[in-house]
């Protein structure tokens, strides 16, 4: 039989344990300088410990479009709403779909906090109207067809000089198409009150016969003259129905805070023809408004609508910008624009930068009626988290004692493996908070304790390989070297399945139950790489010492406590007899 090359292990063996070791430790202390160099020496903590706010939205679909409640739409929403929470600097913002229709948002306590809470369920649908009509905010008489309608002075068109935009440039107003309202509808019906025309009543076509539209023109007629917008039923419910291209009504406030009703034309600009948004302090005027710049179809729309809204009388050069049904800036058009526009009103910075962010992300393709808001207070987080962190002090105390009782001086390679899985553990929970938004919530903490009972696993699987070896009659260091291919895929197949277990969870559940699932996932993942690279070349080592290899009392690797066999010699080969008789 051909000697075995020179310098070539055994099978199993390893040759230099010290350079694997000195990876490993070289990895955990760029982990560890990494975490102090960024700042976060802590890992992020979620809502449940943190403290914070969860609210419960559910979304509502109007009469005759319960389909619109769907999982494509509820997907959206959760998008847009993620994006105006993160858009305000909230960090660990959770947000996430609950059976077909709730939306859960966990907003942890901390900066902008409270005013992530105000945008979550705020629809945004924004539209830009002509105004037709100004009225004051209470329901009128009827009066005879084609008289004035009442405004707050009594006069048509007071709107203009007293309205609370009379301040707002030209330049910082969206616009509407600025004609009457059987313009607007291209039917031959009377012009609204208000309107500047000289034949009210003169059809714009050869044919004189009504359009389909010509009924909805009376009947939002009717509603704006009925319309009390000092009613907040009223005023929540006017114009709720209608169409981005039919004609409606709605409230608005003016620069003094009083209340009026509008009759608005169909929308012609809308909010998905703005590009971005935001609240900025505009330093000649001294107020808060809102800029907007339009997409290149939407900067089009807004220079066609503008030409013709500068060409209108008062109050018909003025277009209302309509944010979920009500009026919040209705500024007059007197020259044409195009690629931008500004908001302004009553305006305070908060409500400016809350509208510019809105804005910024869409509107949501469903409305949401909050259901329910919980707190958590910090205090009863910290009570979570200290309860958390005790049950895994008793856990990993309990591991420890089976370890020194049962193994002895083989509890050294555990303890130091673990203390080296739980540096690694840590360092990462800290680095991937400010990375991909990790929160360590109470589900986590309770995955991270699972994870001590899986990587205690790993090292016990390995030792009673070793002792095996030694039971059979072999000394330590082939013992162990023999001992890990056969342990090895023991460990590699019950983390893959603990792996796989935590995937298959992350995937199918949703909120705190995926920081369960993640922390899980984690800790098997680090497992395997504390054990190839740190314990079972840490123990290549310690074979080598007195201690170990001579199979001391307290070693845990006592040849007589594990009843070992006599050594293993080669035993003669005994030929087998040729004749039957012999046999």
């Amino acid at each position: 039989m051909a000697a075995p090359k020179k310098g070539r292990r055994a099978p199993g063996g390893q040759g230099k344990p010290g350079r694997t070791l000195a990876l490993i430790l070289i990895v955990m202390a760029a982990l560890v300088g990494g975490m102090f160099w960024s700042g976060d020496t802590t890992p992020r903590l979620g809502i449940d410990l943190a403290g914070g706010t969860t609210i419960t939205l559910k979304a509502e679909a109007e009469p005759g479009k319960e389909s619109a409640v769907n999982e494509t739409n509820m997907k959206t929403a959760v998008g847009i709403i993620e994006r105006r929470v993160n858009g305000l600097g909230v960090s660990e913002a959770e947000v996430q779909t609950q059976g077909r229709e709730n939306i859960i948002v966990n907003i942890p306590k901390g900066t902008n906090s409270e005013q992530a809470q105000k945008q979550v369920g705020t629809t945004a649908q924004l539209f830009f109207r002509p105004v037709l009509n100004v009225a004051a905010a209470g329901p009128e008489t009827p009066q005879p067809s084609g008289s004035p309608s009442a405004s707050p002075s009594g006069k048509p068109g007071d709107k203009a000089t007293d309205g609370k935009d009379k301040a707002t440039a030209p330049s910082s107003s969206p616009t509407t198409q600025g004609r009457a309202l059987t313009d607007a509808l291209k039917a031959p019906t009377p012009t609204p009150s208000g309107a500047a025309t000289d034949k009210p009543n003169a059809p714009e076509s050869p044919n004189p016969a009504p359009t389909p539209s010509a009924p909805a023109t009376a009947e939002v007629e009717k509603q704006f003259a009925a319309l009390n917008c000092l009613d907040q039923t009223a005023r929540a419910n006017a114009g709720k129905a209608a169409k981005p291209e039919q004609p409606t009504v709605a409230c608005g406030k003016n620069s003094g805070g009083i209340w009026e009703k509008y009759l608005l034309g169909p929308a012609e600009v809308d909010g998905k023809d703005v590009d971005d948004a935001q609240g900025v302090l505009d330093p000649q005027r001294g107020i808060w408004i809102v800029q907007m710049d339009f997409t290149s179809a939407g900067s089009k729309k807004f220079q066609k609508i503008t030409s013709k809204l500068s060409q209108q009388p008062s109050p018909m050069n003025q277009f209302a910008i309509v944010l979920d049904g009500e009026v919040v800036s209705a500024p007059q058009v007197n020259q044409t624009l195009s690629a931008s526009a500004e908001i302004s009103g009553s305006f305070n910075q908060e409500s400016a930068q809350d509208l510019g962010n809105i804005l910024s992300f869409g509107a949501l393709p469903l409305s949401f009626e909050q259901q329910s808001v919980t707190t958590v207070t910090a205090a009863l987080g910290g009570e979570q988290l200290k309860a958390g962190l005790i049950a895994g002090a008793i856990g990993l105390v309990l591991v420890i004692l089976y370890l020194v009782v049962y193994y002895r001086g083989l509890s050294i390679v555990a303890l130091l493996s673990l203390l080296a899985s739980a540096i690694l553990t840590y360092a990462l929970m800290s680095l991937l908070g400010p990375a991909i938004g990790f929160a360590l919530n109470l589900p986590a903490v309770c995955g991270a304790i699972v994870a001590i009972g899986i990587t205690a696993d790993s090292f016990i699987v390995y030792f009673e390989r070793i002792r095996d070896e030694i039971r059979e009659g072999r000394t330590l260091r082939p013992a162990v070297e023999r001992a890990w291919p056969r342990a090895r895929r023991t460990i590699l197949v019950s983390d893959f399945v603990s792996f796989l277990a935590a995937a298959v969870l992350f995937i199918v559940t949703v909120g705190k139950v995926q920081g369960f699932a993640f922390t899980l996932g984690l800790t098997t993942l680090l497992d395997v790489v504390v054990v190839f690279l740190f314990t079972k070349p840490l123990m290549t080592l310690l074979a080598r010492t007195k201690f170990f290899s001579s199979g001391h009392p307290w070693s845990g690797l006592d040849p007589k406590r594990l009843g070992a066999k006599p050594p293993l010699r080669r035993s003669r080969r005994v030929s087998a007899p040729t004749d039957p008789k012999e046999a």
